[in-house]
């Protein structure tokens, strides 16, 4: 298998170019040949990103400059006040859990946090939680409830920790105790799909009354290497797992999965974070004002409808 990030290798020799062109080039031709390498950039990144494999769009939803909840918090939230700790067990700094406004009104913030460099990599422990991370997004999430605020819960993870210790604290209880919470939750629940949504790690954050994706997200019942290493004994085959599991935006949506595609800037998200921003707020607005209008019980029906539908299939007649 090939460096998966081989496809941006020509994008990343142009940006260099330019970036040299601007600290060395002679003042008086530097305008002109930037310009004319400017052109040539955003024509390759044009070809580039409209043909990205599912392989492709995976390397994206893992890029490491990606915008991670923390970021989404600070760009879009005013008066964030952090919750901590599940009073069971202990905090897991693996999901951001809090209350916020948003636009001026009070809603509930949940996320997963991934870290940036080694050491909050490690302190977050690679955006994997631990029973106790679900059970805290649990309890703020009821919270929200009783106070009928809106929930925004943003995705973005590999997946639960397998670690032993979050098996010995009931992992996949917490998850599942997750799933049946929020379907009943009687307040507005927004999901977004900001990076990685992975497996059941990524569902305990995921049942709500719309659920969005941004572009070059992936939403998956597990990653592409697990499901090569499963059916092919062989993880290398990974691309071709990626290819055969339909965890793009665009394949969700076709499926009826998701509800909106969020757009990306051709690059992905990390490439411009401001613009990416503005588009998911325009969306949590439009769609937060749009459940308000609802009453509980329409809510809660709705909800429930919306993932009794996910799987339906027309049986068509053989021919004889």
């Amino acid at each position: 298998m090939n460096d998966p990030r081989d496809f941006e290798r020509p994008l990343q020799e142009l940006e260099e170019q330019i970036e040299n062109m601007r600290l060395f080039a002679d003042e008086a031709k530097r305008e002109k040949e930037m310009a004319a390498l400017q052109k040539k950039l955003c024509k390759l990144r044009k070809d580039v990103f409209s043909k990205l494999t599912p392989w492709q769009i995976v390397q994206l939803a893992r890029h490491p400059k990606r915008p991670h909840t923390a970021d989404y918090i600070e760009a879009l939230f005013q008066n964030f006040t952090e919750v901590h700790g599940d009073r069971r067990f202990a905090d897991d700094p693996a999901i951001i859990a809090g209350f916020a406004r948003f636009n001026g009104n009070p809603v509930c913030i949940i996320g997963h946090q991934k870290g940036r460099d080694t050491k909050q990599k490690i302190y977050r422990n690679f955006g994997m939680p631990r029973p106790e991370g679900y059970r805290k997004a649990l309890r703020v999430m009821q919270m929200a409830e009783k106070f009928a605020l809106p929930i925004i819960t943003l995705i973005d993870t590999p997946g639960a920790y397998p670690g032993m210790d979050a098996e010995e604290r009931g992992q996949a209880e917490a998850i599942a105790t997750n799933l049946k919470e929020m379907a009943r939750l009687r307040t507005p629940v927004v999901v977004t799909v900001t990076g990685e949504g992975g497996s059941g790690g990524a569902l305990a954050l995921g049942i709500g009354d719309r659920v969005n994706m941004l572009e070059f997200s992936i939403y998956s019942v597990i990653s592409p290497e697990g499901c090569a290493a499963i059916l092919w004994k062989d993880a290398a085959r990974a691309e071709e797992a990626a290819a055969a599991l339909k965890l793009t935006a665009k394949d969700l949506l076709g499926l009826g999965l998701v509800d909106v595609v969020i757009p990306e800037p051709l690059g992905g998200a990390h490439v411009d974070p401001p613009s990416v921003f503005k588009s998911v707020g325009e969306t949590l607005a439009s769609q937060l004002d749009e459940l308000s209008k609802l009453k509980p019980e329409e809510l809660f029906n709705g909800r429930y409808d919306k993932f009794r539908a996910y799987g339906a299939f027309v049986e068509q007649e053989q021919k004889a």
